[in-house]
């Protein structure tokens, strides 16, 4: 079982950063995906940046540029968030699967509870 624990997330001006961390219990001799999906009120969940084992790393074509994945050990991932906008404001959730395939179109099989990110205009 994989456990993955979100923190970060809060209120910020657009154009203002936020930085999410994800505290992730992963098996760190397999390979594993970790991922952030977001889910704004009234829509459905969407995969924003993902990190594979060795650090591949994509992106939705929405926060290319401003947003930046990355791994601080093996199992910990953070998530950079620049030049935030109005239409970045969701529930984050940390996410991870060993199916091999890593990207935000893929499908994750752990979640987090999720943090909440606001942004006002």
């Amino acid at each position: 079982q994989v456990q993955l624990v979100e923190s970060g997330g809060g209120s910020v001006q657009a154009g203002g950063s936020l930085r999410l961390s994800c505290a992730a219990s992963v098996y760190a001799d397999s390979t594993y995906c970790l991922a952030w999906f977001r889910q704004a009120p009234g829509k459905e969940r969407e995969g924003v940046a993902t990190i594979g084992s060795p650090d591949h790393t994509s992106y939705a074509d929405s926060v290319k540029g401003r947003f930046t994945i990355s791994r601080d050990n093996a199992k910990n991932i953070d998530l950079q968030m620049n030049s935030l906008k109005p239409e970045d404001t969701a529930t984050y959730y940390c996410a991870a699967t060993y199916s091999g395939m890593c990207g935000v179109s893929y499908g994750m099989d752990f979640w987090g509870k999720g943090t909440l990110v606001t942004i006002s205009s």
